[in-house]
């Protein structure tokens, strides 16, 4: 079975005007899939970004010293993202490097 690990690689954020400074405005994600069968590690990855328009004067605004990396995942999860959608995905793929339905080369 394929284990997931989920990373804000970058994140992007006002530093204008004053009231809008340090306001995360996209998010930067990455998914990395991988599970070893029979001594061979199997390895997948999936990249997107996700984009806010932040609001400081809600009360579940958080400032960008106190983000914090599960905030921002949650974030992208709640805005489009289908977390299980992309394991599902990179799941299937190791399962096809793993088990090959075509190869390459030629017959002579």
């Amino acid at each position: 079975m394929a284990t997931f690990n989920w990373v804000v690689t970058q994140t992007e954020y006002n530093i204008q005007p004053v009231e809008m400074d340090g306001a995360i405005v996209t998010v930067h994600w990455s998914c990395d899939a991988s599970e070893e069968s029979e001594g061979t590690m199997y390895n997948r990855s999936s990249y997107g970004t996700c984009s806010f328009s932040p609001d400081p004067s809600d009360p579940s605004y958080i400032a960008f010293a106190d983000v914090t990396m599960q905030d921002c995942l949650d974030w992208c999860f709640g805005s489009g993202v289908d977390k299980d959608a992309i394991e599902a995905s990179l799941a299937a793929n190791i399962e096809a490097q793993k088990n090959p339905t075509q190869a390459s080369g030629v017959p002579w």
